[in-house]
């Protein structure tokens, strides 16, 4: 669990594919965010009860505002239907995406957008190239250094996996120098959609590596 002062950020891993989802809750309202609904609803259940447990200031109940999939592949939504029936929660995915998401969405995101909660602001940046309508997600904390939530398009040691598609690696190597590295600090920690975490400081020499091999 990462505690900032106004929200907490909670992870696990799920399914048999590892995935990581994340819950964001605020702290003074109770405002809950699951970001990627990946697999194993009752354990992801338990990260928001967990959540819940950091409330203060009187409030009585978490309530989950918002379910966002950081992309539509099967391994990531696999939690989706259970998890927006159980919460009521509205689902959100980048607008290029939703047409292979199984589960209807409600709230189409696009590149620039920034979803306001009782808490905490989630900014939505757009990363085309793993999928059409990948998307990351940025928490600025004003105490301490971003928190960004990449999904499969950025992981230590390189970008998502583009099958080996020239036009779809270009476009997702110039997503993320343009609109992660060259627009967020070095301190910016990474919560990637698979395995351990990692800060854009500890990535940025190897920019011109993975832009040289393709992947």
């Amino acid at each position: 669990m990462l505690d900032t002062q106004n929200v907490s950020i909670r992870s696990a891993s799920v399914g048999s594919m590892d995935n990581n989802v994340y819950v964001l809750t605020a702290k003074n309202s109770g405002d809950q965010v699951l970001i990627d609904a990946a697999d194993d609803f009752a354990r992801i259940q338990e990260v928001l009860d967990a959540g819940a447990g950091d409330l203060y200031g009187g409030v009585s109940q978490a309530s989950v505002r918002m379910i966002i999939t950081t992309h539509s592949h099967w391994d990531h939504v696999r939690a989706l239907a259970e998890a927006a029936e159980a919460t009521g929660a509205r689902t959100a995915a980048g607008s290029e995406d939703i047409a292979d998401i199984p589960v209807p969405t409600d709230v189409p995101l696009k590149h620039g957008d920034v979803l306001d909660f009782d808490g905490f602001d989630l900014e939505v940046i757009g990363l085309r190239g793993h999928t059409p309508g990948s998307v990351a997600l940025l928490f600025r904390d004003p105490d301490g250094p971003a928190h960004l939530f990449t999904g499969d398009s950025l992981f230590p040691g390189g970008v998502g996996n583009t099958q080996k598609d020239p036009a779809r690696f270009s476009s997702l190597i110039n997503d993320v120098i343009e609109r992660i590295f060259e627009y967020l600090p070095d301190d910016t920690i990474v919560h990637p959609g698979h395995g351990a975490g990692t800060t854009l400081g500890a990535e940025r020499p190897h920019l011109a590596e993975w832009k040289e091999r393709g992947w």
